[in-house]
């Protein structure tokens, strides 16, 4: 076998990139190592900044390998377990989360595939054994006599894998026992991006910031005082623009042309979050283009000077022996197979027991139990949408429609609504399928309010009469001015010294009204903020407006209008028997002192909620041209509908009007029944939601009280999951789903195939939200199972550092996944489940192939384990798509 295959067949990273290397040019400088940085760029994913949160896959990249291949190679280049780990696996097991008949089909499938010589009874026997995940005792692991066994087998060159290795020269000789170059490196590296990408925080720039993140560094590095005299002289003619100088770094360590990008790989993978924020910032402007290879080019300058005095490093040898010891180990522990009968099996016996047991490792073994309890969930999920009862006695007729994002969040919230009245619910995307950049009254910036993976088509501001806006306008300014002239103050060295005299005692008075009544305390501050300002009742420019080229087009043309409500109208599912009111609900959260505010909006839009977007829909739905244009094509809105917009308000689990328009006689009744029950559904919410919640206070007898005080504690570390638990994705109609307690883990899209004839809605649900709830899936995912790596540690230790993230302590990686406190109910017990997504999809099996005909990307993500799909065909049957269906 060779050194890029592993004994139960999976292939590496590296194979894939095989063609590429060899046709490298054997002239370093003929190198184009942008392209090759590019390339590596796929190991981490973009980073926004923490106040724009997004949902991110960390794998995004990676997903033309299988999940199984990239779990292999994190292990052996990072030593990052993707898979749950066995504490994980077996709480779910004690949980009866897993059917343990479904374990035994999974190991079953999986020694069909092998070529074992071996019985089949005794290779089972050992296998199940092995399946408990119990650590090898460590007294195996070091008994001589096991030893002696391994050094015969070695001696007679019994040949196994060698495993890829991809790792920094830096890491390489801290694992030799020579100094921390490694962690020096990544320290170095933190104070320069800190320094670089200071958004706020800093009160002087860092110089010849200008001349971008290599240029700034290369000026300033002669003089950095973290350096030895030698090592800065060393940098002080380096090379003035980074693809040299990274080239000259390249070569000075080298790096053989073949294992370039496999080393700036490493790089990317020693620093995923400030890498993935350079990322981004390469992404979002020519001007910064070049930013990623700058980063690549100060990192491995850095290696260069601080390993010189080490350099050449001693190669790493992995005796055969030391491989061979866990092997052994294995068969006396699960295959009982006592040391002594070694002697009296034949080679060719010792061979295929230590092929099995190789073949068996730990991976595969967290895989079968992974795949058994992602099909559990898969089997429970069928079993509640089959097993619904179907009503057949009269109902009223509609009074209220509500269109509520997807997040996972809102479905509890449906289901109460439902109960409470007359009322009947739709899902779709919270940005409503509008494209826009919003600029609310009084803000000098604009901001996308749309799923990341967009781009804005147009932009919508909102404004007030002329004197309204101004005496708002100068009311803001001077609660701005206020917060501005406070943190001037901080950061200037004489009036840092007076400050505390004449802040302190308003500033303790607030500090402990804060902290022992949180709930009156947040409340009377908001409420003498909103009295302070008083927002004037404002409109929105929807009316296109001529603007300069290279600016977006304010408003909207009026085939643009009709084309947006048109797209709204069909994704939702409402284009007949419209109810007298129809509401729009976006949906926000609401939280106090807490970094990850925007990561409990939505997950898509960069931490915007969906309100602003909800409003312009309603406004564009009751536009009696709008109406007269799609009556022309048969989608007939009453003349006494009329469309309200609402937000959903995760955190208290209430709803909050937005726009409420002029009411016909019939929508004014369905408005006032809508609010005679929102108390009682509000409460119903609340006392769900609560006592899924680790706090003390979770069950009080006033779980609306209880809501707010979560809402307003500053010393509150989960005022609510957020989308934790969002396990699957289900694309159909609502009675498909309709009175199912779908324990808030799910997502719910409306799609009726009847009214899809060639697919196209389909085929955009799934590229578009269905992306986007994958990638949300994955964070949580990725925040679970490695959350040192992944995650982002404990909220209480957490430092916000440059405006745009989060680290732990002064000096780690910027944070990129979510907190202990969003996946974790205690220190030894998960919340979220760690499951793949499982895509629903309500449609004849036709209707899916061709969709997967068509996409290739969500083709390959089910083949490759990055989620899973099953379909519920016109007759109810449900149906799992494996990868070998496919």
């Amino acid at each position: 076998m060779n050194g890029t295959s592993t004994m139960n067949g999976t292939s590496t990273l590296p194979e894939q990139r095989k063609l590429q290397k060899e046709n490298l040019t054997p002239d370093s400088h003929n190198l184009d190592l942008s392209d090759l940085a590019k390339s590596a760029s796929r190991v981490i994913a973009p980073l926004w900044p923490i106040a724009t949160f997004a949902a991110r896959n960390p794998w995004m990249g990676l997903e033309n390998q299988s999940f199984e291949q990239v779990a292999r190679w994190l292990k052996d280049t990072r030593d990052v377990e993707i898979y749950p780990s066995s504490s994980v696996i077996h709480a779910a097991q004690n949980q009866g989360e897993i059917d343990e008949d479904l374990l035994e089909i999974g190991l079953q499938r999986w020694l069909d595939l092998q070529s074992i010589d071996l019985p089949r009874e005794e290779a089972e026997r050992y296998c199940r054994a092995a399946l408990s995940l119990d650590e090898l005792p460590s007294d195996l692991l070091v008994a001589s006599e096991i030893k002696r066994v391994a050094e015969k087998l070695s001696e007679q060159e019994l040949q196994t894998t060698e495993k890829h290795s991809q790792q920094t020269l830096s890491l390489l000789l801290e694992q030799q026992g020579g100094e921390r170059v490694a962690h020096a490196l990544d320290h170095h590296l933190i104070k320069w991006c800190k320094l670089f990408l200071d958004e706020s925080q800093a009160a002087w720039s860092l110089p010849n910031r200008e001349k971008g993140f290599y240029g700034a560094w290369r000026r300033l590095v002669p003089y950095d005082p973290a350096l030895t005299h030698t090592q800065r002289k060393r940098l002080k003619d380096w090379p003035q623009e980074a693809n040299f100088a990274l080239k000259e770094a390249l070569s000075a360590l080298e790096i053989p042309q073949s294992k370039i990008q496999d080393y700036l790989e490493a790089h990317l993978l020693s620093l995923p979050g400030w890498a993935g924020m350079m990322l981004w910032r390469s992404q979002q402007s020519s001007q910064e283009s070049s930013l990623l290879i700058e980063y690549l080019a100060v990192r491995i300058s850095l290696e260069w000077v601080l390993i010189k005095p080490h350099f050449p490093l001693p190669e790493k040898k992995v005796k055969n022996k030391e491989t061979l010891v866990p092997l052994i180990a294995a068969w006396t522990h699960w295959g009982d197979l006592p040391i002594e009968s070694w002697s009296q099996l034949s080679s060719t016996e010792q061979r295929a027991r230590l092929d099995l047991a190789y073949r068996f490792d730990e991976i595969v073994r967290r895989k079968i139990w992974l795949e058994a309890w992602e099909q559990t969930y898969s089997d429970q999920l069928s079993e509640i949408v089959q097993s619904k009862k179907i009503e057949t006695e009269e109902v009223e007729p509609t009074l209220a429609q509500f269109t509520f994002c997807i997040d996972v969040r809102s479905e509890p919230f449906r289901r109460q609504l439902e109960k409470a009245g007359p009322f009947e619910t739709y899902g779709m995307a919270g940005f409503f399928g509008l494209p826009i950049e919003i600029s609310e009254l009084g803000s000098g910036h604009t901001h996308p309010s749309l799923p990341v993976i967009l781009k804005p088509q147009q932009k919508v501001k909102e404004f007030s009469p002329e004197f309204e806006f101004k005496q708002y306008q100068q009311r803001r300014q001077g609660a701005n001015s206020l917060s501005y002239t406070f943190k001037t103050m901080k950061q200037n060295l004489l009036t840092s010294l007076l400050l505390p005299e004449v802040s302190g005692p308003w500033l303790s008075l607030q500090m402990l009204a804060r902290s022992f009544v949180p709930r009156s305390t947040g409340r009377a501050f908001r409420k003498f903020r909103e009295a302070w300002l008083r927002k004037p009742s404002t409109e929105l420019s929807l009316d296109h407006t001529h603007t300069l080229e290279t600016e977006l087009p304010v408003g909207f043309s009026e085939e643009e209008k009709a084309n947006y409500v048109r797209q709204a109208l069909k994704l939702m599912g409402l284009t007949s028997d419209f109810a007298p009111l129809v509401v729009i609900c976006g949906h926000g959260s609401h939280s106090t002192n807490n970094p990850y505010a925007a990561s409990l909006d939505c997950g898509a839009c960069g931490g915007a909620s969906g309100g602003f977007n909800a409003r312009v829909l309603a406004t564009l739905c009751n536009l009696p041209k709008v109406r007269e244009i799609l009556a022309t094509e048969g989608i007939l809105i009453p003349e006494d509908t009329v469309f309200a917009a609402a937000e959903h308000v995760t955190t208290l689990d209430e709803l909050h009007w937005l726009y409420v328009p002029e009411l016909s006689e019939t929508a004014q009744e369905a408005f006032d029944r809508i609010q005679s029950t929102m108390q009682k559904v509000s409460q119903d919410a609340n006392e769900a939601r609560l006592s899924q919640l680790p706090n003390l206070n979770s069950r009080s007898k006033n779980p609306k009280s209880e809501a707010q005080r979560l809402a307003e504690d500053w010393s509150e570390v989960r005022p609510e999951w957020g989308l934790a638990g969002n396990a699957a994705f289900v694309v159909g109609r609502r009675e498909l789903t309709k009175e199912c307690n779908l324990g808030g883990r799910v997502f719910l899209h409306n799609y009726d195939w009847q009214d899809d004839e060639d697919g196209a809605m389909l085929a955009n649900i799934i590229a578009g939200p269905g992306t986007v709830s994958q990638w949300i899936n994955l964070q949580y995912y990725a925040s679970t199972v490695a959350p040192h790596y992944y995650g982002s540690g404990n909220k209480a230790t957490q430092t916000v550092t440059a405006g745009l993230g989060v680290m732990q302590g002064n000096a780690s990686d910027l944070l990129a996944g979510l907190p202990w406190q969003s996946v974790m109910q205690s220190d030894q017990e998960v919340y979220h489940a760690p499951l793949r997504l499982l895509v629903v999809i309500e449609a004849p099996r036709e209707y899916v192939e061709r969709l997967l005909n068509h996409d290739p990307a969500l083709r390959q993500k089910v083949q490759n384990g990055w989620l899973r799909l099953a379909t519920i065909d016109p007759e109810g049957y449900w149906e799992n798509w494996s990868n070998e269906i496919i």
